[in-house]
């Protein structure tokens, strides 16, 4: 049941996330048309694009791991018992992905509180606010830290590691 809970929310921010690639498309549009349609480019686009590129990003890294989609170098380990690869991948994420998710999470929130208050703007020509970016940094950390928790699970209880759909 924490298991489908996890999946689940992370399924569902990943699908509302992938909203986010259609803003881009027509922000980007958007900027082609006034710049050489009517000459007159626009101050705010690149600043909007380039944070919610790093919103994209960042708030998608939980539902990446669901899927299993993260780079992986299998040449090793493709080699070994579905018993030998378990057991490599357990120690891959107590010895490398726990310590990140952890400094990531724990980082990032004292990132985010200091540009909270410092009220923190871009320095460009429009100034846009900084922390909701940095805000979703905390965010993304702990997503990533609890599908982290969540294939540890599965991995526990598996018998057979492989992929998974929820």
């Amino acid at each position: 049941m924490v298991l489908k809970a996890i999946d689940s929310l992370n399924e569902f921010i990943g699908k509302i996330l992938s909203l986010i690639a259609i803003i881009f498309a027509t922000i980007i549009i958007y900027e082609v048309f006034m710049r050489y349609v009517l000459n007159q480019p626009t101050r705010w686009t690149f600043d909007a694009t380039k944070q919610l590129y790093g919103f994209y990003f960042l708030m998608l890294g939980a539902y990446a791991l669901k899927h299993q989609s993260h780079v992986r170098v299998d040449l090793l380990i493709q080699k070994f018992s579905p018993t030998a690869r378990k057991w490599t991948e357990l120690a891959g994420y107590l010895i490398f992905f726990f310590p990140f998710a952890w400094v990531f999470l724990t980082r990032s929130y004292e990132f985010a509180m200091r540009s909270l208050a410092q009220g923190e703007t871009t320095y460009g020509a429009v100034q846009l606010p900084v922390y909701p970016l940095k805000i979703s940094m905390v965010v993304a950390a702990a997503l990533l830290l609890i599908q982290g928790i969540a294939e540890v699970i599965r991995l526990l209880t598996q018998k057979e590691p492989g992929h998974h759909d929820a």
